[in-house]
């Protein structure tokens, strides 16, 4: 009997654990990939961005290395082309769903809105986050995307960019 009692216990608590799917973030078994290697205006290696699909949107995973140290903005940006010396060919940041720019921001965050990005006195930082509802399909449209880490640190907040500003490394994503 007491053996009895402690089985139907352990299935009630196991039950309560079965959820319907994986969670937002976990991997997905061949989900997409895609790497965009970072380049100075110079051309100088910087690192590389990567974006995974996982459960419920995208991966993003971040490493720079020759970069000035400090507070970085770093975003995901709209069209995958980055030009010198200033990479405005990268356009805007990536905004499928029409948010305001910032996760302080109660209107937002873009999609392509990534945690500022900390870089050390010897050039190098990472940074990653999982953008919940994000899509590869999106991602790698027509034309692209790109990845791009800032001059300065993002507030967060201000329209369009946190305030980050210039664009000193960018990298074109590339499925891999």
């Amino acid at each position: 009997m007491r053996m009895g009692v402690a089985a139907a216990a352990a299935m009630v608590l196991l039950a309560g654990c079965n959820e319907d799917g994986p969670k937002t973030g976990m991997p997905v078994e061949g989900g997409a990939k895609a790497v965009a290697m970072l380049r100075t205006a110079q051309g100088a290696e910087a690192g590389r961005a990567s974006a995974t699909e996982v459960a419920g949107g995208l991966r993003f995973a971040v490493e720079v290395a020759g970069l000035p140290a400090g507070t970085h903005g770093a975003h995901v940006h709209t069209t995958g082309r980055c030009d010198a010396p200033d990479f405005t060919t990268a356009g805007g940041h990536w905004n499928p769903t029409q948010m305001k720019h910032g996760s302080m921001n109660p209107q937002g965050p873009h999609q392509g809105d990534i945690p500022n990005l900390e870089i050390g006195a010897d050039g190098r930082g990472t940074v990653a986050a999982t953008v919940p509802g994000a899509t590869m399909a999106a991602l790698m449209d027509q034309d692209g995307a790109a990845f791009v880490v800032h001059a300065g640190p993002d507030d967060l907040m201000t329209e369009p960019s946190g305030n980050s500003g210039g664009r000193i490394a960018c990298g074109v994503f590339q499925p891999s």
